[in-house]
């Protein structure tokens, strides 16, 4: 069985370089724990934290169009709705699904989905 770790895309407006050519299909592969820890070491992002996505996405973003690299200042250069578009895929494509199992509850026996991922230990905390 082959593990998928790399997706396409599109993005809805694209990328314009400094030549004028526009780039809108590219591919990002799935994150590593490095991809989300190394960058909280970044000056850019103890200054701000939102600089996190930059440098993330720069990280994951394995082609866009015919670029010879996806770095911070292509990513920094984009419109916003392409932004919002790759944050959005980042988290489709690397949140895991909720892990339930069905429960029976012991007094009254009514069959119910629990949720009993790792994840769910860490919402609102």
């Amino acid at each position: 069985m082959s593990f998928k770790t790399e997706y396409e895309f599109e993005l809805p407006r694209g990328y314009i370089d400094e030549n004028g050519n526009l780039h809108r299909r590219g591919t990002m592969r799935l994150a590593t724990a490095a991809d989300e820890i190394l960058p909280m070491r970044d000056q850019r992002v103890q200054q701000n934290p939102a600089y996190l996505t930059i440098i993330l996405l720069a990280r994951v973003i394995t082609k866009l169009g015919d670029l010879r690299a996806v770095d911070t200042k292509v990513i920094e250069r984009l419109f916003t709705v392409d932004l919002a578009y790759l944050q959005q895929f980042y988290r489709e494509i690397n949140e895991t699904e909720k892990l339930t199992v069905r429960a029976v509850c012991p007094k009254c026996e009514h069959e119910h989905e629990v949720d009993v991922s790792f994840l769910s230990l860490t919402e609102g905390a």
